[in-house]
């Protein structure tokens, strides 16, 4: 479904005149149909092939488990087409970083707990929303990096709609409430107590932090391969150990089921 969502990226962003050779997308790795990758065609097909392949999976899935399972995935695939295609185009409306914390939040998340328990009790919800706020951050910080030039196109990305500075305020508040969620879940009992580790994350969350405090420098440092992008790399860089953090807390709460209040 990931591999689906970024072809439909690329190929619409194409028809609807956003990428081209001067955007950020083609400045920081090979755009599949602007570097001549791959033709319209064989991408058109490749998108076809992968959404067929994910809907036999989900029709198999809701006959084994339910028909729960059918909504979920129409449901993502619907903010997954309707990020980039008309007349949704929910990247163009300010839309698009809800739609992101909906995927990798109820959606994944959610739909995943159904498939392996065959039910949906109302605390999954709540558990979802820890990791759906940090992957919102990267998508966050990757149309701060692109504020300008989405701007220009008039692409209204969130951060167009809400403005540079605030953008940047409003991504630092996100990632800070990463933490507010964990803490909730622990202590309501929802994640083990394990899930603490996260707190050895806290130093990185620190350091994306302060630079998110200050200016995206003029050039590039050495050795650093996803120039013009800035804000989004740091996003990542504290998604990356929170998440790894988060999963190894909940690995370690399978076998050491240790809970708050303390049972």
């Amino acid at each position: 479904a990931h591999a689906a969502n970024n072809m439909i990226n690329d190929y619409f962003d194409v028809e609807g005149g956003v990428d081209d050779m001067q955007y950020i997308r083609t400045q920081y790795a090979p755009h599949p149909l602007l570097s001549g990758l791959i033709s319209k065609n064989r991408l058109i097909a490749a998108m076809l092939i992968t959404n067929a392949l994910d809907g036999a999976i989900a029709l198999y899935l809701s006959w084994a488990v339910g028909p729960l399972v059918l909504v979920f995935a129409l449901a993502g695939l619907f903010i997954s087409a309707g990020y980039v295609m008309k007349p949704i185009t929910l990247k163009r409306r300010g839309l698009g970083e809800i739609g992101v914390l909906i995927v990798w939040g109820p959606l994944m998340i959610g739909g995943t707990y159904y498939v392996t328990a065959g039910e949906l009790p109302p605390w999954v919800w709540a558990a979802c929303v820890p990791y759906s706020l940090v992957v919102m951050s990267v998508l966050i910080g990757k149309h701060v990096d692109k504020y300008d030039i989405d701007k220009a196109k008039g692409i209204k990305t969130l951060p167009v709609v809400l403005g540079y500075a605030r953008s940047i305020r409003l991504n630092q508040a996100v990632m800070v409430s990463f933490y507010a969620a964990m803490a909730a879940l622990i202590a309501t009992g929802v994640y083990p107590v394990w899930a603490a580790l996260t707190l050895l994350a806290v130093p990185r969350l620190v350091q994306v932090l302060g630079i998110y405090n200050r200016p995206k420098p003029a050039e590039p440092p050495p050795d650093y391969p996803v120039w013009p992008l800035w804000y989004v790399s740091a996003a990542f860089f504290f998604n990356k150990r929170a998440g790894e953090l988060m999963v190894l807390g909940l690995i370690i709460g399978l076998f050491l089921p240790v809970y708050v209040p303390w049972r």
